[in-house]
C-alpha cells in the first residue's frame, strides 16, 4: 500500500474511533443525566394520561445509540383501586381494569435521528416478552360520553409525528386472565399466547389502504391453552391450541371441549326443570376464507367454509324432572343461528367423522335409552343469519349420512327455513337393512317394548316439523317381528315381561311383517305433538319412532305424555317410600335388639 492510501485509511479509522467515542460518551451522558428524567417523564405521562387511575413502574431502562435499541425491564402497570372506587361513585369509572406485568420490552433498530429531524418513527421490532395481563371486570354505571373524539388515529398524532412505521411487533408467551372484580374469580384464561404483527404503518394514507388490517399487512396469532368456567358453573370450556391469520383468512382450532362439571343424573338433579346436558369434544375445527376486514369494518362474519373433524357430541335428558315452562325450540339449530350477536354467513359447513349420542333417562323403566348417530359425514350449505343473504336464499340444506344406533346406515336431508318464526323445517331419509333386536337398548328403556325377533329390509320417511310437532309418512319394510311388552320392575329391579299381554299383542296387535303376502304395503303415519321441553334431537327421533310404532301396530297403545309420565314417577316414588318405611323401621328395630343383646352379654 502506498503511503498516500495508508494515510487515508488511518484518517478513516481515526474518524470511526472518534465517532464511537462520541456515541459512547453520549450514551454515558444519557445514562447519567437523561435516564432519570426520561424515567420520571414516562411514569408521569401514564399517571396523568390515565387521570391518576394507573401507575407505571419498571426496574431499568437502557438505550444503545449504536444499535438503536431501547430495553425496559420488569414493567408493572397497576390500577389504583381507591381512584377507581371514587370514579365509580360519580359514574366515570371504566368497566374493565388492567393489571399488566411484563418481563421485558425491547425496541430494536430505532432511528433516533429520523425521529428528531423528520418527526418519523422508524424501527424494526417491538418485542413484549412474557406479558401477564389481568383484565378485571366490574359492573359499573357509566354516564354517556358526549365529548367522544371522532378523529382518526393519524389525526390525533399528526401534530407530533408525520408517520410511524414498525416492521414487526411480537408478543411472546403471554398469559391472559379475565377476572371478576366482585369475587376475584378467574372467569376465562388464555395461556401461552403469541401474537405477530407484520408491517405496521400509520401515516396520512395508510388508513385508506384496503390491503391493510388495522394499519398492518397481517396479524397472526397462536395460543396453547384456554380454560373458561361458565357463569352457571355447570360447564368448563377448554381449548388445546388456536391459530389464525388475518391475511391468510383462517382460524385453526384443536382440542375444543365443553365438559359438564357433574355426572349425568347428578347434573340433571341439580336443575329445577328438565335441561339438556351437553358433553362436547371437537378434535379439530377449521375456518377458511374468513373476511377479517369485513368483520372489522362492518361487524359481519363471513367464512367460505367451516370444517368440523372427529367430534363427539353427547346430549343427556332426565325425564324424571319437571318439564319446566320454557320452550326449547329456540335452541333448534336454525333458531339458535338467529340469536348470534353478529351477522354470520358460512357458505359451507362440513362435518367429518362426527359421533352424536342422544340419551334419555326414563324414570318408569329406570333405564337410559340412547340414540347413537356415528360416523356422521356431510355438508350444510348457506348457514346464515345475514338479512341480505336471506333475501336471496332463506334455506339451509343439510345432506348427511351416518351409522344409526350402531346397526344401520342412515341418509338424511334436512331443509331448515331460516326465516320461519315457528322453527319450521322438513327432513327425509332412508335406512338400510338392520336386525331389529339391535334396537332393544332404545325400545326397552324408552318404550318398555323388547324386540324378540325381526329384520328391517329398508325404511324411508318424509316429515314436516316445527316447534309444535311433526307430521309425515313412513314406509317400513320388515318381517318376522315378535315383541315382549314390559312392565316396570318393583323396588328398583329390572323391568319384567308382561306375559299374557305380550302373547295377545303378538297374536292380535303386532303385524309381524310389512307388506303381508298378498296385501299392499302399510304406510305409517307420523303425528307427534312436541312438548315445549323437547329438544331438536328429541323431535327427530320421536318422529321416526312413532312412525315405526304405527307401522308395526303398537300405535294403538298410547304413549304417556311427559306430564302423565312425571305424575306417574312421583306416584311410584311415593309408593316405594311407603313400602320402604316399614322395612327401614324393622331393620332399625333388629339393629337395636342386637345391640341390646351385646350389651347384656
Amino acid at each position: 500500500m502506498t503511503p498516500g492510501k495508508r494515510k487515508i485509511w488511518q484518517w478513516i479509522a481515526l474518524i470511526v474511533i472518534v465517532l464511537m467515542v462520541i456515541i459512547a460518551g453520549v450514551s454515558l451522558y444519557f445514562n447519567a443525566k437523561w435516564k432519570p428524567l426520561l424515567t420520571a417523564k414516562i411514569k408521569e405521562v401514564v399517571y396523568k394520561g390515565s387521570k391518576h387511575l394507573y401507575t407505571l413502574s419498571f426496574k431499568d431502562i437502557r438505550l444503545n445509540l449504536i444499535s438503536g435499541t431501547v430495553t425496559v425491564d420488569s414493567i408493572l402497570l397497576a390500577p389504583d383501586t381507591a381512584v377507581f372506587n371514587t370514579n365509580r361513585k360519580i359514574g366515570i369509572a371504566p368497566t374493565h381494569l388492567f393489571r399488566v406485568k411484563l418481563a421485558r420490552l425491547r425496541l430494536r433498530h430505532v432511528s433516533i435521528l429520523t425521529i428528531y429531524f423528520h418527526k418519523k418513527i422508524e424501527m424494526n421490532d417491538i418485542i413484549l416478552e412474557s406479558p401477564s395481563i389481568n383484565m378485571i371486570y366490574n359492573k359499573v354505571s357509566e354516564k354517556p360520553d358526549t365529548a367522544k373524539d371522532q378523529r382518526s388515529l393519524y389525526q390525533r398524532i399528526s401534530k407530533t409525528l408525520k408517520s410511524v412505521h414498525i416492521k414487526g411487533i411480537r408478543i411472546e408467551d403471554a398469559d391472559f386472565n379475565y377476572v371478576s372484580g366482585a369475587t376475584g374469580l378467574i372467569l376465562n384464561t388464555v395461556q401461552h399466547l403469541n401474537l405477530q404483527v407484520k408491517d405496521f404503518l400509520l401515516d396520512a394514507h395508510s388508513g385508506d389502504d384496503t390491503t391493510r388490517f388495522y394499519y398492518t399487512k397481517d396479524v397472526s396469532f397462536d395460543l396453547a391453552g384456554y380454560h373458561s368456567l361458565s357463569k352457571d358453573k355447570f360447564y368448563t370450556t377448554k381449548v388445546d391450541s388456536l391459530k389464525g391469520s388475518a391475511k391468510g383468512g383462517y382460524i385453526h382450532l384443536k382440542g375444543f371441549r365443553m365438559v359438564p362439571m357433574y355426572p349425568e343424573l347428578q347434573f340433571s338433579r341439580k336443575q329445577k326443570t328438565q335441561k339438556d346436558r351437553y358433553d362436547l369434544s371437537f378434535k379439530q375445527v377449521d375456518f377458511s376464507g374468513v373476511n377479517f376486514m369485513k368483520l372489522n369494518t362492518d361487524g359481519v362474519l363471513h367464512a367460505g367454509a367451516l370444517k368440523i373433524k372427529q367430534a363427539e357430541a353427547k346430549v343427556f335428558m332426565n325425564r324424571e324432572m319437571p318439564p319446566g315452562h320454557g320452550d326449547k325450540s329456540g335452541n333448534f339449530p336454525h333458531m339458535a343461528l338467529k340469536r348470534l350477536p353478529i351477522e354470520t354467513t358460512i357458505d359451507t359447513l362440513e362435518l367429518q367423522h362426527v359421533n352424536v349420542a342422544y340419551t334419555e333417562y326414563n324414570p318408569i323403566s329406570q333405564q337410559k335409552g340412547a340414540v347413537h348417530i356415528d360416523q356422521l359425514n356431510g355438508r350444510i350449505s348457506n348457514v346464515t343469519n345475514d338479512s341480505l343473504s336471506l333475501v336471496k336464499n332463506h334455506h339451509a340444506i343439510a345432506d348427511l349420512s351416518a351409522f344409526l344406533i350402531k346397526a344401520a346406515h342412515l341418509n338424511i336431508r334436512i331443509d331448515f327455513d331460516l326465516l320461519s318464526a315457528d322453527a319450521a323445517f322438513t327432513f327425509k331419509g332412508n335406512i338400510g337393512k338392520v336386525d331389529m333386536v339391535k334396537l332393544n337398548p332404545l325400545s326397552v328403556a324408552l318404550g318398555l317394548v323388547k324386540i324378540k325377533s325381526g329384520e328391517i329390509q329398508k325404511m324411508d320417511f318424509e316429515v314436516s316439523a316445527n316447534a309444535k310437532g311433526s307430521s309425515g309418512l313412513m314406509h317400513l319394510y320388515y318381517d318376522h317381528l315378535q315383541v315382549e311388552l314390559m312392565k316396570e320392575g318393583e323396588d328398583g329391579k329390572p323391568a319384567k315381561k308382561k306375559g299374557l299381554l305380550s302373547f295377545l299383542a303378538n297374536a292380535l296387535i303386532i303385524k309381524d311383517a310389512n307388506p303381508v303376502p298378498g296385501k299392499p304395503l302399510r304406510v305409517g303415519r307420523i303425528s307427534f305433538q312436541r312438548p315445549p321441553g323437547a329438544s331438536f334431537f328429541n323431535l327427530l327421533w320421536k318422529s321416526v319412532f312413532i312412525g315405526m310404532r304405527e307401522t308395526v301396530g303398537l300405535g294403538i297403545i298410547p304413549m304417556k305424555s311427559p306430564e302423565e309420565g312425571r305424575k306417574a314417577v312421583v306416584k311410584k316414588m311415593e309408593e316405594r317410600k311407603e313400602k320402604n318405611e316399614p322395612r327401614k323401621q324393622r331393620r332399625q328395630e333388629r339393629r337395636a335388639e342386637r345391640k341390646a343383646k351385646r350389651e347384656n352379654n
